[in-house]
């Protein structure tokens, strides 16, 4: 009897403290400002701070409508985080690799919205303020050629890959390894 009491407080204790009380930790910021929130942690696991950090994100989610893509600010996240641990940013390299229905969010803002019911590409800014940052965006070719995307309707400063699985395998050679979210 006592365990099915606790069963059905446990809801209203779940109510009391809400989900957005829990994310006031959270803060961007030192390099993005308008993206990347991340909470300081009392870690177990130190990062050295010569730590070096040469990872590529792969993204095949597309956005959801009028939002920046999750894998994208994840990057953002990334280069927060750290650089807030103490890890020099010139010391973060990132590549994110873009593929299946994710393309579209490295498309310019015409050919986005052409294709998207009038919408707004959402990442766009991310993007180009991770370009600012160093970070490099490729476009798998194969995904491009299937959507009928073309060189011209990417955003500035994003490359086309022969594939994603190309762009991967080339940059493991220069010493990336591929985040596993």
């Amino acid at each position: 009897m006592r365990k099915l009491g606790l069963v059905l407080w446990l809801p209203l204790i779940a109510l009391a403290h809400p989900a957005s009380a829990q994310m006031d930790n959270f803060k961007t910021g030192p390099v993005f400002q308008d993206f990347g929130a991340t909470a300081p942690v009392q870690t177990d696991v130190p990062v050295a701070q010569d730590a070096q950090f040469n990872i590529a994100f792969d993204v095949a989610t597309a956005a959801e409508p009028d939002k920046i893509n999750r894998t994208i600010e994840s990057a953002t996240r990334f280069i927060n985080m750290h650089v807030a641990a103490g890890v020099p940013e010139k010391n973060i390299h990132l590549a994110i690799v873009v593929h299946g229905g994710a393309a579209f969010d490295l498309t310019s803002p015409e050919f986005f919205a052409a294709h998207k019911d009038g919408r707004t590409n959402a990442s766009a800014a991310a993007i180009a303020q991770l370009q600012e940052h160093g970070v490099d965006f490729y476009l798998c070719g194969q995904s491009a050629a299937a959507l009928g995307i073309t060189n011209a309707d990417l955003l500035p400063g994003v490359r086309m890959a022969l594939s994603a699985m190309t762009a991967h395998a080339l940059l493991q050679q220069q010493g990336y390894t591929i985040n596993p979210f």
